[in-house]
């Protein structure tokens, strides 16, 4: 995200005419703080949990814990101005990142604070109160503790419940989410019993911000998938009822959930491959469905193989756009990919009829065997062809430019 599109607030102690602290700095001349700690809380119009979360951490947070809280707000009511007013009276630094862009939502919000945190822990949690504040130090000490790199507040061990989860139908979806992540990510998963949750620490010596591509606000998915904390420690806890307000849990958010999931599991260009495999199988539906109509609608057999081909190159299109290639779709403009996308996808006929003929011809090969050889060779040759040629961003060329002065 263009950071003109941010709007500080930054409230320092001397703004806010704070009385002198007994906490130490964050950082000094030597480098970060040991143990010192920044809380990133996402918002969404949370006006009316911001007074109480503040006053409870305020109430939870040791003297001794240099810590200092970060809102990452995409509000589009007075969020701001109440964080501004309620942080008056605290013992420890407030400050608020409005974004006018909520780009890669409630996990984008989180990987915006991750870049400006200097310390040495991050905690992530809800401004909602369904994750109580007073588990902050705990969760920090026992990353000090265990020398763990991510500490994982948990509803599924000993002493842990789901309890705030309102009705049968969420807790299903929640349950239901927790197992398939762990099926699909069973390594970088192993020893977070609760992957959907959205209450952790981590250091931030082991966060890649740049790496991190979130969607959507799953985001402890995020960080265990792409950073692989080495070491992982978890704490009971009990998700409490929302303090005010409403859930922002919605069904667009389950498919940005999925298509989230998706993008993780394909993140290497082995699974990229079979995913896309996957979707060219896939595409033999609208193809088939395409063809049925056509011909029942009276056109000879040869131009609907053409046309109804298409219908499935689209299908195809559609899939590896939202489920392969999402984080990269920013590299050129929808008309360029798609049209590219498209050639390539024919070029594919073109290309297999006469790579049969040599197979059969050339190297005396059966036609079941040789079609099927071609078939693989062309997909190989299409798929790098999709990376490399419709999502691999451009080459631009270098020019020496007089630096401008950056906008305050």
């Amino acid at each position: 995200m263009s950071e003109d599109l941010w709007t500080p607030h930054a409230l320092s102690n001397a703004e806010l005419s704070i009385p002198e602290l007994s906490i130490p700095a964050l950082s000094d001349s030597d480098g970060v703080v040991a143990g010192s700690v920044t809380l990133i809380i996402p918002t969404f119009n949370e006006a009316g949990n911001i007074g109480e979360l503040l006053s409870r951490l305020a109430d939870s947070l040791p003297a001794h814990l240099p810590c200092e809280v970060l809102f990452v707000d995409d509000s589009t009511d007075d969020t701001p101005a109440v964080i501004e007013k309620a942080a008056l009276d605290l013992p420890f630094p407030v400050s608020v990142l409005h974004r006018e862009s909520a780009s890669g939502g409630l996990g984008g919000a989180v990987v915006e604070g991750l870049k400006r945190a200097d310390t040495d822990w991050i905690v992530v949690m809800d401004a909602d109160l369904q994750h109580p504040p007073h588990l902050v130090p705990e969760l920090v000490g026992e990353g000090e503790r265990t020398g763990a790199d991510l500490v994982v507040a948990s509803r599924y061990i000993p002493g842990g419940s789901r309890a705030g989860l309102a009705g049968s139908y969420r807790i299903a979806v929640s349950r239901g989410a927790t197992w398939l992540t762990k099926g699909l990510f069973p390594r970088a998963l192993r020893g977070i019993s609760d992957p959907m949750s959205g209450f952790f620490a981590m250091r931030r010596a082991v966060v890649t911000a740049d790496a991190l591509k979130p969607l959507g606000y799953k985001i402890l998915l995020e960080l265990a998938v792409r950073c692989r904390p080495a070491k992982v420690a978890e704490v009971p806890f009990v998700f409490q009822d929302r303090y005010s307000g409403e859930s922002k849990s919605s069904a667009r958010e389950g498919m940005r959930f999925l298509a989230h999931l998706a993008a993780l599991r394909s993140a290497t260009p082995l699974a990229r491959m079979i995913g896309f495999g996957l979707i060219g199988l896939s595409g033999f539906v609208p193809n088939l469905f395409a063809l049925w109509l056509l011909t029942h609608a009276g056109m000879h057999y040869l131009p609907a193989e053409i046309a109804a081909n298409q219908a499935g190159v689209l299908w195809n299109f559609v899939l590896i756009e939202t489920l392969l290639f999402r984080d990269r779709r920013r590299h050129r403009h929808w008309a360029d990919r798609i049209g590219r996308f498209v050639v390539l996808a024919n070029a594919d006929l073109l290309l297999r009829i006469p790579l049969i003929a040599l197979f059969v011809g050339r190297f005396g090969m059966e036609v079941l065997s040789a079609t099927a050889l071609a078939l693989v060779t062309t997909f190989v040759l299409r798929f790098a062809a999709t990376e490399a040629l419709v999502y691999l961003p451009r080459k631009t060329r270098s020019r020496t430019r007089t630096a401008r002065p950056t906008r305050s």
